[in-house]
């Protein structure tokens, strides 16, 4: 299989730590290209020019990070599936939303200031975006800790496993502070940035950092 990817994406490094996670990772072949550049290798795979996308051995390109994540699961019955606790808990869907639009009003914000610079947050669309933010921190903070305690009480987990759900919010709260460092969201919710140290410390977090 070939990734199409690059080093500062979220959402191609959610595609990294799920194939890690499902031991996958040896599988993969990484293509390092810049879609803004839009690259004919990634047109030919792509036509939208974004990353990440997934090329199975088949040669058949996936495109849009949860389909990759689904794919993945499905190559790896054996694994700790990371898709597979959300059916079945409504709340992991909530955080997933969450983590998903803390994400993307994250990312919007990044490409906005790329293009227009510091104008970019004062518009109202920028100032949506900054707020949203900071309301998703909030609701992240406290749906995350009542979640843990009832999967924790369910033991719906392995002691090795990690939903998506986690994955997501972990990368977005990542990229907050590698893009986005003037949000102190760890003093703001030391709980959350206490959760955050466990995630970090795991291996698939720590090789998949961001550069």
């Amino acid at each position: 299989m070939k990734l199409y990817l690059n080093a500062t994406s979220p959402y191609a490094r959610a595609v990294r730590i799920a194939a890690i996670e499902n031991q996958l990772d040896q599988t993969l072949e990484l293509v390092w290209v810049d879609p803004w550049q839009s690259p004919e290798a990634l047109l030919a795979v792509n036509p939208a020019a974004k990353i990440p996308v997934l090329v199975t051995d088949a040669g058949a390109p996936i495109t849009e990070t949860l389909n990759i994540l689904f794919y993945l699961d499905q190559q790896a019955p054996n694994g700790p599936q990371l898709l597979s606790p959300l059916p079945s808990h409504p709340q992991s869907l909530t955080l997933l939303g969450y983590g998903q639009a803390l994400m993307d009003a994250t990312f919007q914000t990044v490409i906005a200031r790329k293009h227009d610079g510091n104008r970019a947050d004062q518009h109202e669309l920028g100032q949506r975006r900054i707020q949203a933010i900071h309301r998703l921190l909030a609701a992240i903070d406290h749906h995350l800790r009542d979640h843990q305690n009832h999967l924790r009480d369910e033991r719906h987990l392995t002691q090795t496993g990690i939903p998506i759900c986690d994955v997501v919010i972990g990368i977005a709260l990542a990229y907050l502070d590698f893009r986005l460092s003037e949000i102190p969201w760890r003093s703001d919710f030391p709980a959350l940035a206490d959760w955050m140290e466990s995630v970090e410390a795991r291996e698939s977090f720590a090789v998949t950092r961001f550069k």
